[in-house]
């Protein structure tokens, strides 16, 4: 690109913008336009602000609307004094983080350019995707603190400080962990979610996660799933964990449900030692796919790239309903420096439950660095025990 240009108005920001503002600008004001153009004589990029007032220390404003009333026919302008070849916008078929110009502001944009620049407007797709992708390593350390946040709440609400079994519903709980996220001063980027599976009834879901489970009060002996994601700086997590309410009497999970857990460890294994640069996510899928159902498995892979957005930019490995792959996004190519949410699941036959099918479902917070994958702050190896078990 010779040009990038970010156009977004008020209350319908482009995703890539916000990533671009200063932290005391809370949106877009009226029509922001940001220019990021490749200077012919020193090589460099400058960065420009088509606005009534600079924004930030970063981009200058290059408009006074005293002289130029019409924001877009001084943007014109600005194309035309660096000629460029290509110029970049944000348009996309295949990633919504990166098709945030809207159908308005193109043809006003259009409708300012003099013809040859017109035909120079190409797709951004890749520029804004790798950007929106990229962590620095001061992400990477602020990430790990965000993660162990986000841990701590999940374990705190999957606890007998919170759950009374024969009492508690799966909906008190999801609402538990609202308020607690909300009394932190935290977002949560999607309403928590809480089932349970137990050995006298099937998933009524199956395997369709369209559908949602129905409200259950938490009993000894079921298996409690829970799924939360908080924002904080910025930044996304994305974890799942899976909780084992004791029954009296009980101080560990049946052996069958510790062995399913493992399979599900195990499952993470595989797919993250198949995370290789340049690979696609679709050849990430296809691969761990077969490997692990050579090792006997019955895995379902669903990972999807985490940053700036829950499910972020970048290429996707699987959807839960696309097991054989996913056209366009999951033919992006994996880079380093990137993080994502190793999200699956893995069923088990477990014999104490009189051989019923349990679906282990994890998902952890984890970055590449381009040579390995580091969970974000550790991974779960074991089921929760509610209540905790206390020494002797």
């Amino acid at each position: 690109m010779d040009m990038w240009l970010i156009i977004a108005s008020e209350y319908n920001e482009d995703p890539v913008i916000m990533t671009m503002l200063p932290a005391t600008w809370m949106a877009a004001r009226r029509t922001t336009i940001l220019v990021f153009a490749k200077n012919k004589t020193t090589n460099q990029v400058d960065r420009w602000a088509v606005a009534r007032y600079d924004i930030g220390r970063f981009f200058k404003s290059a408009w006074d609307p005293d002289k130029e009333p019409d924001q877009f026919k001084r943007l014109a302008e600005i194309i035309s004094d660096y000629d460029p070849e290509r110029i970049g916008i944000n348009t996309s078929y295949d990633f919504s983080h990166a098709n945030g110009l809207s159908y308005t502001e193109h043809q006003l944009l259009v409708q300012a350019l003099p013809k040859k620049y017109q035909s120079r407007l190409v797709s951004a797709e890749r520029l804004a995707v790798n950007w929106l992708q990229t962590r620095t390593l001061e992400e990477i350390a602020a990430y790990q603190i965000i993660n162990r946040i986000a841990h701590q709440i999940i374990e705190e609400g999957l606890s007998e400080k919170v759950i009374v079994p024969g009492h508690t519903k799966t909906s008190d709980l999801q609402w538990w962990y609202r308020q607690r996220i909300q009394e932190l001063g935290l977002q949560a980027w999607f309403h928590p979610s809480v089932d349970v599976q137990r050995a006298d009834r099937m998933d009524e879901r199956g395997q369709n996660f369209a559908s949602q489970a129905g409200v259950d009060v938490i009993q000894p002996g079921d298996l409690v799933h829970m799924d939360l994601g908080i924002t904080y700086l910025g930044l996304n997590t994305d974890t799942q964990r899976n909780a084992y309410v004791l029954r009296p009497g009980e101080t560990s999970p049946p052996a069958g449900l510790v062995e399913a857990f493992k399979k599900g460890n195990r499952l993470q294994d595989i797919l993250t030692s198949n995370f290789v640069t340049g690979r696609t996510g679709n050849e990430i899928l296809a691969m761990s796919l077969a490997q692990a159902k050579a090792e006997g498995l019955r895995p379902s892979i669903y990972t999807h790239p985490l940053g700036f957005h829950g499910h972020a930019a970048g290429p996707t490995i699987g959807m839960w309903d696309k097991q054989g792959g996913v056209p366009g996004d999951g033919d992006y190519t994996l880079k380093p420096y990137t993080g994502y949410a190793i999200e699956l699941n893995v069923t088990v036959s477990v014999p104490e439950w009189g051989n019923k099918d349990v679906r282990i479902m994890l998902e952890e917070s984890a970055w590449f660095d381009g040579q390995r994958v580091h969970y974000m702050d550790g991974r779960r190896t074991s089921l929760i025990l509610v209540p905790r078990v206390l020494p002797e």
